[in-house]
């Protein structure tokens, strides 16, 4: 591709059999199962953070179906890190002072824990690691694939990492290193939800033109170290209601994990409308319930941070694959909304993905399109778990929390008894960034102050989430038209930025001449929220320089 500056040197290029982005679940599947079904096959991972696991933040309660597929001794092995097996399995609707417990029974099977781990999914990755890096696998932590690469046919040959070391003015400093490339006779895109270079794919090649727009939630999560009396292993609490109103989709887990650690965490549905909305504030006000807040007595906050998630689930999930390349895990979108796991079915199409490529490799094939992979999806675990719950989330967005939570609850098990659906398959519409209303419509709501003990701000959040950015690189939150941003998302929405990010990226700061836009780009988590919520599609989430961004221990 065209450099944008002539002066800048030549990139290094490194040939791959294939390459990875991201070093996640689907990513090191990939990467494993390739190995394992090829040892001579040349697999690179590429990973942004500082090394692997250290932005990967989920739940996390994992369904092993993945894992017993792909490394089938994991158990007689012994240093996998999942070492608490769910135990008792709870589920509640909250009002502001009760919770109402809804029996087990009630519940469709596929929503049963029993079976599954509590796990830090970040150490899970690291392990993961390991045992690609014993296979033969070169992981390359702080590199960020900031770049798609194309060959002259227009097929996908690899990716290009970001140069280190620019300053705020676009210029090269004293520690400025140039990028590399990576070619690759495949490669895999593994990079989470809304990745980045995905997005672009998914826009290059009109992947996502014969399904739905896919729908996102936010991910707030907290890792608490309790009190011994509070501490119950095995246990798997999750809640709906109280807070959010019965119009904006959403729910809680708490996860009693080893180690007196308990997980708690909060979801929001992207698609909400009231500008004035602060899923961060929200979920500091679920922690003050009255059967939540017990809990925490005694405890201390040890780690905190925030993450998207793909909810558009079966209809929403694009054309996986492309000339010289396709997408796997959650970048694709394959989360099982109403169980809240995805871990599992981004280990299930890593492994097809490997396998199909691992494949046209043997019969001497590059850069064309593995289709084995895209036509099989559906009829394999994944799609047989994704297409049983595909309905639950449209159901909840048309009919509010009530009527749309019993219909999806009646939707499961019509397909569980009967493998059918009265529905067929609903539509989602609008995106989360068209669902926004103008504040016009909508009341402020007033967030009572932090307590320091319980509920926390922003700022002191994001300090124990260990994010770190070179203060003196270039701005990798891109907002494409800032007079825009001030007619439309100040002026209509009331800035509704400073309240959907979890770390306090974004600021209104009214001066003499007007209000202005400030991001505080340092403190940016990762969780892409304003890709996705800014109701003009006006900021773009780019990688920064690698390396950068939270350091989460255990999450």
């Amino acid at each position: 591709m065209t450099e944008e500056n002539q002066e800048l040197p030549a990139r290094e290029a490194m040939e791959f059999d294939v390459v990875i982005v991201g070093a996640g679940p689907s990513g090191l599947a990939a990467a494993i199962k390739l190995k394992q079904l090829a040892p001579e096959t040349a697999v690179v991972v590429l990973e942004k953070g500082s090394e692997v696991g250290a932005h990967i933040l989920s739940g996390a309660v994992v369904d092993p179906i993945g894992l017993d597929r792909l490394i089938p001794d994991w158990r007689e092995d012994g240093t996998a890190p999942l070492k608490t097996e769910v135990k008792d399995d709870h589920f509640y609707y909250l009002t502001k002072t009760s919770a109402i417990r809804v029996p087990n029974f009630l519940t469709p099977p596929l929503m049963n824990n029993h079976g599954n781990y509590i796990v830090s999914l970040g150490n899970v990755c690291r392990w993961l690691a390991g045992r690609a890096e014993a296979l033969g696998v070169e992981i390359y932590p702080t590199f960020a694939a900031s770049e798609v690469l194309f060959d002259e046919n227009g097929a996908v040959k690899g990716v290009a990492t970001g140069d280190k070391g620019i300053g705020r003015d676009g210029k090269p400093t004293s520690h400025y290193e140039r990028g590399i490339e990576l070619h690759g006779k495949y490669t895999l895109f593994a990079e989470g939800a809304r990745g980045s270079l995905s997005k672009q794919l998914i826009a290059k090649f009109g992947l996502d033109k014969n399904s739905e727009p896919q729908k996102f939630g936010i991910g707030l999560k907290e890792l608490w170290k309790v009190a011994p009396e509070q501490h119950k292993p095995g246990l798997v609490q999750h809640s709906f209601g109280w807070p959010l109103d019965s119009r904006t989709g959403g729910g809680s887990f708490l996860y009693h994990m080893e180690d007196e650690q308990v997980m708690v965490g909060f979801v929001v549905h992207l698609n909400y409308k009231n500008p004035y909305l602060s899923p961060f504030e929200e979920f500091q006000r679920f922690k003050t319930h009255p059967a939540i807040r017990g809990t925490f007595e005694g405890g201390k906050r040890i780690s905190y941070g925030a993450r998207a998630l793909t909810e558009g689930g079966f209809q929403s999930v694009p054309k996986l694959v492309f000339p010289g390349g396709a997408l796997v895990g959650c970048t694709a979108g394959f989360m099982n909304v109403p169980r809240i796991k995805g871990s599992h079915n981004a280990i299930l199409t890593g492994i097809m993905a490997a396998e199909d490529a691992a494949k046209a490799l043997a019969a001497g094939r590059q850069r064309d399109e593995l289709a084995e992979y895209e036509n099989g999806w559906r009829a394999s675990a994944v799609g047989t778990d994704l297409k049983k719950v595909r309905n639950v989330k449209p159901l909840w967005s048309k009919f509010g929390l009530y009527l749309g939570m019993m219909l999806g609850g009646f939707d499961m098990w019509t397909n569980q008894l009967f493998g059918i659906s009265l529905f067929g398959t609903l539509k989602h519409g609008k995106t989360d960034a068209q669902s926004l209303d103008p504040a016009s419509q909508h009341q402020k709501i007033d967030y009572p102050k932090p307590d320091g003990v319980l509920t926390f701000d922003k700022l002191g959040s994001v300090f124990i989430s260990n994010t770190n950015h070179e203060e003196n690189q270039p701005i990798h939150l891109k907002v494409k038209d800032m007079e825009l941003q001030k007619k439309s998302e100040h002026d209509v929405y009331a800035g509704p930025s400073n309240r959907y990010c979890p770390a306090g990226v974004y600021e209104w700061i009214e001066e003499a001449d007007g209000p202005r836009f400030q991001i505080n780009a340092q403190n940016c988590v990762h969780c892409k929220t304003c890709d996705i919520k800014d109701p003009n599609q006006n900021i773009n989430w780019t990688t920064p320089e690698g390396g950068g961004g939270p350091n989460y221990p255990n999450m």
